[in-house]
């Protein structure tokens, strides 16, 4: 069987994608309040388990504000896409006059505009509620925990195309998001550590995420270092998107 060729990307067949992802997700309540709650949840409760030390809220809360994103979208985007996959949803849709580029663009979008909710959210508690303390501006903690999310969202999208059960996709969380988390500087800043693994953590894209909302935490203005870290997390969310376009096959016999 011959597929069709396929078309140059369209804004009109991405935003349909984006459109029919969102209407699946819309009956699996649970995804959703792991996207959107889980976050703030998990913010809330560190807020009091340092009840007693609001400092040390304020050094750590506005790292976590971006990792938990990332994790979260991660492990969401990753089973949900899999589950798209496994059931042949992708196939059909490869057989279809769609583009690469405009499935996983759809995708993004879907996933994006759950991120931009989740990321809202998550910043307004942390901020105006919990009372996180920061010298620069909220709205640049937004920007670095939507670029997380995204990130996070591109990262599950193409580690999805190496899992064949939704079991394997958790797996692949501690090979790829726990050495992130163990390099990123939440724990110790990056140049205490030994040669090699500040080697490593300078290319793991969630160490310029937690750099960038330090950069927010301790400055009131926008920083050379700040736009760099957000460039580069920007950069890797697009370049894993491409390579999750790349994993994606049409059938030609």
């Amino acid at each position: 069987m011959t597929t069709a060729t396929p078309r140059a990307f369209s804004g009109a067949r991405t935003a349909a994608t984006a459109a029919r992802v969102l209407r699946q997700l819309s009956h699996d309540p649970r995804s959703i309040a792991l996207m959107i709650l889980v976050p703030c949840v998990m913010l809330f409760l560190l807020r009091y388990v340092f009840d007693a030390d609001a400092h040390t809220f304020d050094a750590i809360g506005a790292s976590l504000l971006g990792i938990f994103p990332l994790i979260t979208m991660f492990l969401v985007t990753s089973i949900a896409t899999l589950r798209e996959r496994t059931s042949g949803t992708l196939e059909r849709l490869l057989a279809m006059p769609l583009g690469k580029a405009d499935l996983i663009a759809g995708y993004a979008l879907a996933f994006g505009a759950l991120a931009v909710v989740q990321s809202l959210l998550a910043t307004g508690l942390a901020v105006w509620f919990l009372g996180l303390d920061v010298v620069g501006s909220p709205w640049l903690l937004l920007l670095v925990a939507l670029l997380d999310a995204l990130l996070g969202t591109a990262l599950g999208l193409f580690v999805s195309a190496f899992a064949s059960s939704e079991f394997q996709a958790v797996q692949f969380m501690p090979a790829v998001i726990f050495p992130q988390l163990l390099l990123c500087g939440l724990f110790t800043a990056r140049d205490n550590m030994q040669p090699v693994l500040e080697a490593i953590s300078n290319v793991l894209p969630m160490s310029y995420a937690v750099d960038g909302m330090n950069e927010v935490l301790r400055h009131s203005d926008v920083t050379g270092n700040f736009v760099r870290d957000i460039l580069i997390v920007a950069g890797c969310a697009v370049l894993v998107l491409a390579l999750g376009a790349a994993t994606l096959r049409r059938r030609t016999a």
